[in-house]
């Protein structure tokens, strides 16, 4: 079985045209995940994920230990067995959702989060050991830390305090981890928008070693400039031979403001959600499909798009699917965007390789 690895191709400034193998295939990157958050893309099926030219999605360790639970996936075969998925898998640790969906929660530094189900209450114990421990079970093939996702707050102490847990949750993830050389775990850096926190979190994760470093922390209702802020003032020190994931993020301009202060990898629910709700993302911007305005236009949702023929539906019929709350409008527009950011980063790897990444980003970050 092949290890993983990541090599940097190709750099201009601090974009990053880059590769990562693993034994079950190659991801170019810049590279954006789909979210497969309980073991599907909704309203995708993975054969139609995988004609968009996607080469990894994610999945997340919170929902799938809730439901259906960790042992029916393991009887199953693991994750990509259960799903029938053959791509590449990232899943999270959980500590997002533990922040962002638990109404009670304790944290505690030994036990980790003790949690309720936002489904039925039931109580679940999520240290940094049971984590991977599903993780693994799972059968992932890159595996997340287990950290603490603070809400928002410019609350110096209380930022710190969660950075530091992280730190030791980071170590006692790679100490449960072991040797797995065919899987990848990642560390996550934290700190909120502290300069000095996020180079502390990054120097202990360094210290302790990991196959990629994330940035955590961020979607969580800081504005874009401060989320570009917290990327300028790391982009020097993350190392240059593992990749960097910037999660939960984002947008079409979020994507190619991060590239340019060189993130390699990306998920977001934004283009799953955004189409089951009626707005596409294209090359001319943003298209709420379920404005009058469409009633009677008969031309295709993006001419620029180049996959899937996708532009054989109008926005007319669009229209008409959303505003009569058919199913299809929900799949043809969550195909449609996920294909987006799909051509979106094809097209920047493309001005990476070209050294037009600068002329590139500037005709598109106020665009889309």
């Amino acid at each position: 079985m092949k290890k993983f690895e990541f090599k940097v191709l190709k750099k201009s400034k601090f974009a990053r045209l880059g590769l990562i193998q693993t034994h079950r295939g190659n991801i170019q990157t810049p590279a954006f995940m789909p979210v497969g958050t309980q073991a599907t893309v909704k309203a995708c099926t993975i054969d139609d994920i995988k004609k968009t030219g996607s080469q990894i999605i994610l999945s997340n360790t919170y929902h799938l230990m809730i439901r259906p639970g960790v042992k029916r996936i393991e009887d199953a075969g693991g994750l990509h067995e259960f799903m029938n998925c053959d791509l590449p898998i990232l899943t999270d640790s959980g500590g997002f959702q533990v922040m962002s969906l638990s109404k009670l929660n304790k944290i505690d530094k030994e036990k980790g989060a003790i949690f309720n189900s936002h489904i039925d209450g039931k109580k679940f114990y999520l240290s940094p050991e049971e984590s991977i421990r599903i993780q693994l079970g799972l059968n992932s093939d890159i595996v997340m830390v287990m950290d603490e996702c603070p809400k928002k707050t410019n609350d110096y102490q209380i930022i710190d305090k969660s950075m530091n847990l992280s730190l030791y949750w980071a170590e006692r993830s790679k100490k449960a981890f072991g040797n797995n050389p065919h899987k990848a775990l990642f560390g996550i850096v934290q700190g909120g928008l502290f300069k000095d926190l996020r180079q502390k979190s990054l120097k202990g994760l360094l210290k302790i070693g990991f196959d990629g470093y994330a940035l955590g922390g961020l979607a969580v209702g800081e504005t874009q400039d401060e989320m570009f802020t917290v990327l300028d003032d790391i982009k020097e020190h993350l190392p240059d031979d593992k990749p960097h994931y910037l999660m939960g993020v984002g947008t079409p301009n979020d994507i190619l403001g991060a590239v340019k202060r060189g993130v390699d990898m990306f998920d977001c629910v934004l283009p799953t959600r955004s189409g089951r709700t009626g707005l596409a993302f294209t090359w001319q911007g943003r298209v709420n499909i379920k404005n009058n305005k469409y009633q009677n236009d008969n031309t295709p949702l993006d001419p620029e798009c180049k996959n899937l023929n996708l532009n054989k539906y109008s926005k007319n019929y669009l229209n008409h699917l959303f505003n009569t709350n058919e199913i299809l409008g929900s799949m043809l527009l969550t195909l449609h965007n996920i294909n987006f950011y799909q051509e979106l980063m094809k097209a920047i790897r493309k001005n990476i390789q070209n050294d037009t990444f600068d002329a590139f980003h500037d005709k598109y970050i106020d665009k889309l």
